[in-house]
């Protein structure tokens, strides 16, 4: 009866043993490792299943010896193996280090931890891990962030150079135009992001008649193409102005112009002409929002005058319209990259654009565009934008003409 018990607990023992043993082969194939024992006296080794599979070896050949292992490591890791395995035979805690080897023509990343024997003949027992797939890992990530620290840096000397060619294209003003019964202001805003850089426009210049041309437009597009088809337009538009004819007949030679010579493009334009006598604004648009008008607190759209999308069609009347302006009066020009977001609504940037003109103080122009700017939601970082702002001033406000107001009518 005894026999049969010690038996069972015999074979109860070797059941758990083998358990053991499978949970641990399994462990090491997760996590990719295995073991092995160098006897440095009898030159003995040791190798587990999984180090095998690490170094694509057969069992059938049996474990590398100590001595032969430099044999199987990348040339250029060899001073690390040699570093390693005299730490290892000096010290008496364990040492790491890892190397490279090749298996079937791949390079393999290893990390080996290596430490005395404990307790028995002199030697070392190692843990070896194949972590090629952790290395790969943060060398692509090292790689992406390289990569996106170079585009980063592109773009930030691509927007440089984007916004100095505007600048020597279309000139930010300093600051407002001072003329004897109206005070003008513009603001270019630049998108957020480079790429969405276009072809946004002003300008500000005397006609010949003695009238104010004020004009703004978008071209389609965005980058250097925009810019220098925006360049096009509005160098074209200053040509044409001389001849005093009305703001619809240059828009109908600038849609001539689009058609025939800026292929596959489209542009967005408000053109208009301000009497300084008889404060009359005449003023055309080619597919742009109207103008809004702030009068005695209340801020209104324009009624907008018929005018296709420049380089759409040809042939298509463009209409004149007539807006007499009072003293007091606050009138806004803008390209649509003031109030459109892909977050929101049209409608919705056009009544933020209508509250907050309302709050533009009469005396510091320049300080109420910068505030109406931030009340709708600051830069759009999908579009650029243009806002042209002309005061009426009202009784008590005017100033006498100087030659000095006249030329700082040019931008």
């Amino acid at each position: 009866m005894v026999d049969v018990i010690g038996a069972a607990e015999l074979l109860g023992h070797e059941s758990d043993a083998e358990m053991l043993a499978v949970r641990l082969a399994h462990a090491q194939r997760l996590g990719n490792m295995g073991w092995a024992e160098w006897h440095l006296h009898t030159g003995e080794t040791i190798w587990s299943d999984q180090v095998y599979v690490i170094f694509g070896r057969d069992p059938a050949d049996g474990p590398i010896a100590l001595p032969e292992l430099a044999e199987h490591v990348e040339p250029a890791d060899v001073g690390s193996l040699d570093r390693l395995l005299w730490s290892a035979v000096q010290g008496v805690e364990a040492v790491h280090a890892e190397f490279r080897i090749r298996r079937g023509g791949e390079l393999r990343d290893l990390r080996v931890v290596l430490e005395p024997l404990a307790g028995g003949p002199v030697g070392l027992h190692g843990v070896i891990q194949d972590i090629t797939s952790r290395r790969r890992a943060e060398r692509m990530v090292s790689e992406s962030r390289r990569q996106l620290l170079e585009a980063r840096e592109q773009a930030a000397e691509e927007r440089h150079v984007m916004l100095a060619l505007r600048e020597a294209i279309l000139p930010e003003p300093p600051g407002c135009f001072d003329l004897p019964h109206t005070r003008i202001a513009v603001r270019y805003v630049p998108a957020e992001k480079t790429a969405s850089l276009g072809g946004d426009w002003f300008e500000v210049a005397p006609a010949p008649d003695g009238r104010l041309l004020l004009a703004i437009g978008d071209v389609s597009g965005h980058g250097l193409p925009a810019i220098a088809h925006m360049a096009q337009l509005r160098h074209a538009l200053v040509g044409l102005a001389m001849t005093g004819q009305p703001a619809h007949k240059l828009l109908a030679w600038l849609n001539d112009l689009v058609l025939h010579q800026l292929q596959d493009t489209t542009a967005t334009s408000i053109i208009g002409h301000l009497d300084p006598e008889t404060r009359v604004f005449a003023w055309s648009q080619a597919g742009n929002l109207a103008p809004i008008l702030v009068r005695d607190g209340l801020a209104r759209q324009l009624g907008q005058p018929r005018g296709v999308l420049l380089g759409a069609t040809s042939g298509r009347p463009y209409e004149l319209a007539t807006t007499k302006l009072l003293p007091g009066d606050l009138l806004l020009m803008f390209t649509d990259g003031l109030v459109e977001r892909r977050t929101r609504d049209i409608g919705v940037g056009l009544d933020l654009a209508l509250a907050a003109a309302r709050d533009v103080p009469a005396l510091d122009l320049e300080a109420g565009l910068d505030r109406l700017l931030a009340d709708i939601g600051g830069p759009n970082p999908e579009d650029d934008a243009c806002l042209l702002a002309v005061r009426v001033l009202g009784p008590g406000e005017e100033r006498p003409a100087t030659g000095e107001d006249t030329q700082g009518v040019r931008p």
